[in-house]
């Protein structure tokens, strides 16, 4: 089992979809999408209480959003099920937020050339 990887930096896809406890959860899932974790782990990693992780974990089930994979004793770990219609379209989601991005990176860096040529 990893170590949830985290960040105090909010990401592209929560500073557009809202930073609340459920968007952490998956957003903290896209970013270490086929890394399996515990609920325990997935609370840490997304930054919230194990409170706040169980209150929202009915609605990802009803959405079918997570996937349990393997159980090791008591302990079940879970990832984002990728074949799921509203994952997939989250995926998509987090891509075009990269890549607007990226070309809007890129196009400051140019400008800030073409100055420093001007000047």
């Amino acid at each position: 089992m990893e170590k949830p990887e985290k960040s105090n930096e909010k990401s592209l896809f929560l500073k557009l979809m809202g930073d609340s406890p459920l968007m952490r959860v998956i957003d903290f899932l896209i970013e270490n999408k086929g890394t399996d974790f515990c609920k325990k782990d997935i609370a840490e990693g997304a930054g919230i209480s194990r409170t706040s992780l169980f209150y929202c974990w009915s609605d990802l089930e009803k959405a079918g959003v997570l996937k349990q994979t393997r159980k090791f004793g008591k302990t079940v770990l879970y990832t984002l099920d990728a074949k799921n219609p509203i994952v997939k379209k989250m995926l998509e989601l987090e891509m075009a937020l990269i890549e607007r991005f990226i070309d809007s990176e890129a196009e400051k860096r140019l400008i800030k050339q073409i100055a420093v040529i001007k000047h």
